[in-house]
């Protein structure tokens, strides 16, 4: 799963006494894409490499579009002999009940379209109206089930995309396998998704700096917030990393379903904290799509899901930002 990440991630780690008690454990390296970070109290004897790498490869074995002979890839060529694993389960209802909650505005059906315009797992062509139009009707959540364990197509040609989702699904099993441990204190990040349990050394709760990144220098100032996270976990997706222009047009990776087109509006990147990072970064993507407005209203006819979030627009050229109560209170804003 190859996907870029919109934030730039920096763990503040308090170290404080109680060295006798607990040790403080860092792995990082590069998986998936992109690069990856582990924190976690334990004994100095408690070195997971080897098993945080193995669980790596077994999920892009399962969820990778970019392994050509993983669960999702087989799936998209129409192998009838494939039986969807665990991690593919999850993955699948939980972008099921995402797409059925925005109406479709979340859907991982849109793989077609995501490659037509050189952001999936084929070579881009050259995108215009009428290819656009006889994708569409490959394209919808509800052309897609899971029976037995074996995925139903309503045509051959609907293929599957998890990258919106499936790296903070990574995140949650990593998160999970530490737990398995007796690992009750860490920090695990992978791409930018994170997620947060307990304590670090110092005895303080976790603490992540999140830079945003201005797409121009001359745009103004680089927007930078420290959030405190208890027991928590947090996606970002945004539209002004992973991009390209051609014939003077602006493409962004982050496509709306219904139209087959990226996205327009004047949000600029959604950044979600749930209690699993599988649905922050769902819900991040969706924003994306929903826009400003839209959001806001989602997130009010949606108090269950208990969603906190910040939003980056641009206000006629001045980039703003637009935060949910509760996360609100729980931020430090440095500029």
């Amino acid at each position: 799963m190859r996907r870029l990440s919109f934030v730039t991630v920096s763990l503040f780690l308090l170290i404080g006494c109680n060295r006798e008690i607990n040790n403080t454990i860092k792995i990082a390296g590069k998986a998936q894409g992109t690069t990856y970070h582990i924190t976690y109290l334990a004994g100095i004897e408690s070195n997971y490499r080897e098993s945080i790498d193995s669980i790596f490869t077994t999920i892009d074995q399962s969820l990778s579009t970019y392994v050509p002979g993983s669960i999702i890839s087989r799936i998209n060529k129409n192998d009838s002999t494939v039986i969807a694993d665990e991690y593919f389960t999850e993955v699948f209802n939980k972008s099921m009940e995402v797409s059925a909650t925005t109406n479709g505005l979340f859907d991982v059906t849109v793989a077609p379209i995501i490659n037509a315009y050189g952001f999936g797992f084929t070579k881009k062509g050259k995108v215009t109206a009428s290819l656009i139009d006889s994708l569409l009707p490959f394209i919808g959540y509800k052309k897609v089930n899971l029976v037995d364990k074996k995925v139903q197509k309503e045509s051959p040609n609907v293929m599957l995309d998890f990258n919106a989702i499936a790296q903070g699904y990574t995140v949650d099993v990593l998160a999970k396998f530490l737990e398995s441990k007796a690992v009750s204190n860490y920090m695990v990040e992978v791409g930018g998704e994170l997620r947060a349990k307990g304590k670090n050394l110092g005895d303080s709760i976790w603490t992540v700096g999140i830079e945003q990144p201005v797409e121009d220098a001359t745009n103004g100032t680089t927007l930078n917030i420290k959030i405190k996270l208890k027991d928590k976990a947090l996606a970002t997706s945004g539209n002004y990393k992973k991009f390209y222009v051609e014939d003077g047009k602006k493409y962004s990776h982050i496509i709306n379903p219904y139209t087959g087109y990226p996205a327009k509006n004047s949000l600029l990147s959604a950044t979600v904290i749930a209690d699993d990072c599988m649905t922050a970064d769902a819900y991040a993507t969706s924003f994306m799509v929903m826009g400003l407005e839209k959001s806001k209203q989602f997130l009010s006819e949606h108090k269950e899901l208990k969603l906190e979030v910040i939003f980056i627009y641009d206000e006629n050229g001045v980039w703003k930002r637009y935060s949910s109560k509760i996360f609100k209170e729980n931020e430090e804003l440095i500029y």
